[in-house]
């Protein structure tokens, strides 16, 4: 069970860890690779399990039984849903964790749920964008050039106050990520501090920085 002073009472804390990604890019499902002594997928179910009350692992529909998880959908939202279907009613925090950021920490999860608990209905983490962006049309014309002071590039665990996520979802919209949905039901998402160490992994350098990470612990 989580400890810590963003903790209250009354509050039931859980989280879906979404590891049911075919991992396109990487070239297999990176969740199941080796890590130091765990799987990448271990290290995001530890500290979720160490950050919530509750934990629910939506997983690929060929391993979900034997992982003693739930069988994830054809989409990211899609397995989020089905994960939202295993939480309990009475959970009142929803966070949805990204198994392919094994450094995430309980600070990060503390930092998004207090957040939640403040009055927000839903909290992100996440870090200052150091390059600059272009937005560009299909044909690769620049269209504009967004003030880069005003970027974030977006981490999770995201919180979400349970009622906004679940009616968010129930209109079976699609996104990168769950705090877009709860946006377009007009709920106030704010930013928290991320962790450059929260890095995703996406690619087999990604993998390589995170196993130089870990043994240089």
């Amino acid at each position: 069970m989580a400890t810590g002073e963003f903790r209250r009472p009354g509050e039931m804390i859980w989280t879906i860890v979404v590891a049911a990604g075919a991992g396109t890019r990487f070239g297999g499902p990176k969740q199941f690779e080796a890590l130091g002594d765990r799987r990448v997928m271990d290290w995001s179910i530890a500290v979720a399990r160490e950050s919530s009350d509750g934990v629910v692992v939506v997983l690929p529909p060929d391993v979900a039984e034997k992982e003693g998880g739930i069988a994830g959908g054809a989409s990211r939202s899609e397995s989020v849903r089905r994960g939202l279907a295993a939480i309990p009613k009475n959970a009142t925090i929803i966070c949805v964790h990204d198994a392919a950021r094994p450094f995430a920490n309980e600070d990060d999860f503390a930092r998004v749920i207090a957040a939640v608990v403040d009055g927000a209905d839903g909290a992100v983490p996440a870090i200052p964008v150091a390059d600059t962006i272009k937005v560009v049309d299909d044909t690769g014309q620049v269209m504009r050039t967004p003030p880069r002071g005003s970027l974030r590039a977006v981490q999770t665990p995201q919180a979400f106050r349970a009622e906004i996520l679940r009616r968010a979802h129930a209109s079976r919209g699609e996104g990168t990520d769950d705090a877009s949905l709860v946006e377009a039901e007009g709920g106030k998402v704010v930013v928290v501090d991320g962790d450059v160490l929260n890095r995703k992994i996406t690619t087999r350098d990604d993998l390589n920085w995170a196993r130089a990470q870990q043994s240089g612990h």
